[in-house]
C-alpha cells in the first residue's frame, strides 16, 4: 500500500466555433472546467489535460448569446459550437454633464457670456443684479458694489481669474476694479461654501472666469457702445488663440468715455467717468503640465457729484429737504474735483502638474498693486493734490491639490499672503487709512461624495491666521474721546504735541466650515441644503478710519475695540423643472455675531464745511430672507421670467431693524424671439423696488442759520425714499455681414418713462435723483 498511485485520465476537447456573420474569433472567451482559453482567428480551439467526469463548458462573446452547457467527459472529444446574435432590446441612453460646481450643496447662479455682453458699457455691480438676491450699494451711478443677501464690502470677495481682488474694497464707495468685458462667465455663490477662496465670505462669492479656449482656433470680437445719457460710450476688442496642446493666448482692451449723467429733470454735475483697461495671458499646455502667465491693468477716473460736498450745515439741511441738488451746471465732459483716480495691476503665474488622470497639483503666484487717489475741492497750493493717496501691494502664493474618483472628489491647499499699505503724507491731510503691514496664512480641505446619482454630500474645513501691524497718528482729543487711553495704552509709541504716534497690532485665528447635501427627487425635484460657518476680521477702514472720506463727503470713525464677525448661515434651495416651466426658491437664515455696520451719529464742522459723521459699531444681527426665480416657456417664441428678493435684517441687541438692508424687489421680463428673423430678440423688463419700511431712526437735531438767527431743525437721514417702478426695453438682431464675420445690432432704453426716483442704497440719495431715461446702441462684431 506504500507504493499505490492514483491515476486520472487526461482528455482533450477540441473543435471549431462558427457564426453566420464575420466575427473576430480571437476575442471569444472559452471556459472548460477549470481551464480558460480562447480560439484562434479562424475559430479553432483546443483544451487539454481535462479529467474524466462532469465538465462545464461556457463560451461568451460580446454581442452574441452565451453558450452554457455541461457534459460527462470520458475521453477525447471534438465538438463545434455555433454563435447566435443577442437581440436584447436596450433602454434609452441618458447622457448627463458632470457637475463642475464649486459646491454640490449650494445652487450656484451663473451669468453667461450672452448676458455679460449686454452690460459691456456698465459695471460689475450692474451685471450681478441679473441674479435674484443681489442688489447694489451705490455712490452715484458709476460706483456700484454688489450686495448678496443683504451683505456687501469685504464680506463679498471678488475672485478674478482665481485671484482674490485686493483693491481697497473696504470702502462702501469703492467699486470692484474690474472690466466686465474680461469675463467669460460669472458665478455667484450665496454663502461661505467656497472655502478654497477664503473663509471670510460671510455674504457670498463672485467668481469671474475669463474665456478659455482649448481647441485649435483663432477668433475675436469687438463691441461698440453708445449711451445717450452721458453722451459717450465704450469700445472693447479681444482676440483669442486656442490650442489643446502647445501655445495659446488671449488679449483684451477696453476704452470708456462718458460725460455728465442726466436725471429726469436736471444734469447730475460732475458725474462723468473714464476707463482704460487691458488684460492678456500666454499659456503653454503639455500632456503632463501647463503653465500660464497673466497680466491685467485697470484704470478709472470717476467724477463725484458736486452737490454731495456741502459747505455748511445749511447746505446739508437744504440738500436733504429740498430734493434738488445745490449744484446744477450745464453738461460737460470735464471731470473736476471731487473725483476718484484709481488704477489696479494684477500679474500672476500658474503652473499645473498632472500626477495622473485623476489628480493634479497647482501652483499660483500673484502680485497686485492698487493706486487710489481721491481728490477733494481744495484751494491754494493743494488744489491739484489728492486728499487721499494710498498704495496697496499684495503678494499671494497658493498651492492646491485635487484628486477625483468615480464617486468622490477631494481638494486641499495652502495659501500665504503679504500686504503693505502706504498712505502718502504729501496730501497735507491725516490719511483716512494708515500705513500697515499684514500677513495671512490659510489651509483648507474640501471633499464631496456621491452616494448615488440622486444623492451627494460635501463638506469642508479651513483655518486662517492673520496679523496686522499699523502706524497711525491720532489727535489726543480723539484718542481720549474714544477711551483708547485706558484700553490701548500699549499702542502709544511717541508724543508729538497734540498727537500720539501709535502702533496698533492685531492677531486673529479663524476657523471656517461648510457642510451640506444635494438630493434629486422624482419628477425633476432638486433640494440643496448647506450650513456654513465663517469668520471675518475687521478691515482697516473699520479699525482706523478717523476723518473725512472725500469721495462720499462724510466723516467716518473706526473703532480699535472691534472684534471679528462670526456668521452661521443655513441655506436651502428647492428647484423644480416641468416641461415648459421651472422655479427655484431659496430661503436662508444668517446669524452674525458682532456684526459690523456704519451708523450715522450726527455731524461735524471742519474747515471744509459741515459733514455727516458715521461711526463703525457692532451688534448681534439676524438676517432672514428668500430669493425666488421662475422661467416659463410660454410658446416657442415667448418666454417669461420672474425674480423676487427679500431680506429682513434685525439688530438683536437693540431690537430694531438693521440699516442699509435692501427692500423687497420684484423683476418681470417678457421676451419674444424669432430665429428666422435674423435671430430677433425683443425684451420688456419691469423693475419694482418697494419702500423700505424697516429702518433704524438715526435722525438728529441741529441748529441752522435762518433770518440771521439759529433755528433748531430735524435732519432726516433715516427715512428711505418712496417705492419706484421702472420699465426697460432691449432688442437685438444678428446679421452675416461678411464670410467670416457676423454682426449683432442691439438697441435698448433704460427707464422708458423717465421716472424721477431715489434709491435707498445710494449714498448720494440725500443730494440728487437717480439717472433718467437712457437710449443705448450696441454693435458687436464676431470674427
Amino acid at each position: 500500500m506504500l507504493f499505490v498511485n492514483s491515476l486520472y485520465s487526461q482528455n482533450t476537447i477540441s473543435g471549431k466555433i462558427i457564426s453566420q456573420e464575420p466575427v473576430s474569433f480571437s476575442d471569444i472567451h472559452i471556459h472548460i472546467g477549470q481551464k480558460i482559453s480562447s480560439s484562434d482567428t479562424s475559430g479553432n480551439y483546443r483544451v487539454t489535460n481535462l479529467p474524466d467526469g462532469i465538465t462545464k463548458i461556457y463560451i461568451s462573446h460580446i454581442g452574441y448569446q452565451s453558450i452554457d452547457t455541461v457534459i460527462n467527459l470520458q475521453g477525447n472529444l471534438e465538438i463545434d459550437f455555433k454563435l447566435k446574435r443577442n437581440t436584447t432590446k436596450l433602454h434609452e441612453v441618458v447622457i448627463q454633464q458632470k457637475n463642475n460646481a464649486n459646491s454640490k450643496s449650494v445652487a450656484e447662479q451663473q451669468i453667461k457670456l450672452e448676458t455679460i455682453e449686454k452690460y459691456s458699457n456698465k459695471s460689475l455691480g450692474d451685471v450681478l443684479k441679473e441674479v435674484a438676491g443681489i442688489s447694489s450699494l451705490k455712490t452715484g451711478n458709476a460706483v456700484v458694489k454688489p450686495i448678496i443677501n443683504g451683505l456687501y464690502g469685504s464680506r463679498v470677495p471678488v475672485i478674478n481669474n482665481n485671484v482674490k481682488l485686493e483693491d481697497q474694497q473696504w470702502g462702501t464707495e469703492h467699486a470692484p476694479n474690474f472690466d466686465v468685458n474680461a469675463a467669460g462667465k460669472i458665478t455667484v455663490i450665496k454663502g461661505a461654501s467656497g472655502l478654497q477662496y477664503g473663509g471670510d465670505a460671510i455674504g457670498g462669492l463672485v467668481i469671474i472666469e475669463p474665456i478659455n479656449v482649448k481647441k485649435d482656433t483663432l477668433f475675436g470680437k469687438t463691441i461698440v457702445n453708445y449711451d445717450a445719457n452721458g453722451k459717450g460710450g465704450s469700445l472693447s476688442s479681444s482676440v483669442h488663440k486656442g490650442n489643446d496642446l502647445g501655445w495659446s493666448w488671449n488679449a483684451l482692451a477696453t476704452l470708456k468715455y462718458m460725460g455728465d449723467k442726466q436725471a429726469a429733470a436736471y444734469v447730475l454735475s460732475n458725474t462723468g467717468n473714464r476707463e482704460a483697461n487691458f488684460s492678456g495671458d500666454l499659456k503653454y499646455a503639455a500632456k503632463k503640465f501647463n503653465a500660464t502667465a497673466f497680466y491685467s491693468y485697470y484704470k478709472s477716473v470717476i467724477g463725484i457729484l458736486s452737490a454731495s460736498h456741502t459747505g455748511n450745515v445749511n447746505d446739508l439741511y437744504q440738500s436733504i429737504n429740498n430734493k434738488v441738488p445745490s449744484v446744477i451746471n450745464d453738461f460737460t465732459y470735464i471731470i473736476q474735483n471731487p473725483k476718484q483716480d484709481v488704477q489696479h495691476h494684477i500679474a500672476k503665474f500658474n503652473f499645473d502638474y498632472y500626477l495622473n488622470e485623476s489628480a493634479f497639483i497647482a501652483f499660483q503666484y500673484a502680485f497686485q498693486f492698487n493706486k487710489r487717489l481721491e481728490y477733494d475741492v481744495r484751494r491754494g497750493d493743494y488744489k491739484n493734490t489728492a486728499a487721499l493717496d494710498l498704495d496697496l501691494k499684495t503678494n499671494t502664493l497658493n498651492i492646491d491639490f485635487k484628486k477625483s474618483g468615480h464617486d468622490w472628489n477631494f481638494e486641499s491647499g495652502l495659501s500665504a499672503a503679504t500686504q503693505k499699505n502706504y498712505a502718502n503724507p504729501a496730501t497735507g491731510i491725516r490719511p483716512l487709512i494708515p500705513n500697515y503691514d499684514k500677513i495671512d496664512f490659510g489651509a483648507y480641505a474640501i471633499s464631496s461624495y456621491n452616494f448615488s446619482d440622486s444623492f451627494s454630500v460635501d463638506g469642508g474645513l479651513r483655518y486662517d491666521f492673520s496679523k496686522m501691524d499699523a502706524t497711525k497718528y491720532y489727535q489726543k482729543s480723539r484718542w481720549d474721546e474714544r477711551g483708547y487711553n485706558e484700553t490701548f495704552p500699549e499702542f502709544i509709541a511717541g508724543d508729538y504735541g497734540t498727537q500720539w504716534l501709535t502702533k496698533p497690532n492685531f492677531t486673529f485665528h479663524n476657523i471656517s466650515a461648510s457642510a451640506g447635501f444635494h438630493k434629486k427627487l422624482e419628477k425633476s425635484w432638486d433640494i440643496f441644503t448647506n450650513v456654513s460657518f465663517a469668520s471675518r476680521n475687521p478691515n482697516p477702514s473699520e479699525f482706523f478710519s478717523d476723518g473725512l472720506h472725500h469721495s462720499t463727503g462724510v466723516i467716518e470713525l473706526g473703532d480699535l475695540n472691534l472684534k471679528k464677525e462670526q456668521s452661521t448661515k443655513l441655506s436651502v434651495t428647492i428647484r423644480k423643472k416641468f416641461d415648459q416651466f421651472s422655479f427655484e426658491i431659496n430661503p436662508y437664515s444668517n446669524h452674525i455675531h458682532d456684526y459690523i455696520f456704519l451708523k450715522p451719529v450726527g455731524f461735524e464742522t471742519t474747515i471744509r464745511g459741515a459733514f455727516p459723521v458715521w461711526e463703525y459699531q457692532q451688534t448681534d444681527a439676524l438676517l432672514l430672507g428668500i430669493d425666488v426665480q421662475t422661467h416659463w416657456n410660454i410658446t416657442n417664441h415667448w418666454q417669461h421670467s420672474f425674480s423676487l428678493a427679500y431680506v429682513n435684517g434685525k439688530d438683536n441687541s437693540k431690537k430694531e431693524p438693521l440699516i442699509d438692508m435692501p427692500p423687497l424687489n420684484l423683476n418681470n421680463k417678457i421676451r419674444f424671439s424669432k430665429k428666422e428673423w435674423n435671430q430677433l430678440i425683443l425684451e420688456l423688463k419691469s423693475e419694482i423696488v418697494l419702500q423700505q419700511n424697516r429702518y433704524p431712526d438715526n435722525n438728529f437735531y441741529t441748529n441752522i442759520i435762518k433770518d440771521n438767527e439759529f433755528e433748531s431743525v430735524l435732519v432726516d437721514i433715516s427715512t428711505p425714499p418712496p417705492a419706484y417702478h421702472l420699465l426697460h426695453f432691449y432688442s437685438e438682431m444678428k446679421f452675416n455681414t461678411f464670410k467670416k464675420m457676423n454682426t449683432t445690432v442691439a438697441f435698448s432704453v433704460q427707464n422708458i418713462f423717465n421716472v424721477s426716483y431715489r434709491d435707498y442704497l445710494n449714498r448720494q440719495r440725500f443730494f440728487a435723483d437717480e439717472i433718467g431715461r437712457s437710449f443705448q446702441i450696441q454693435l458687436k462684431f464676431n470674427y
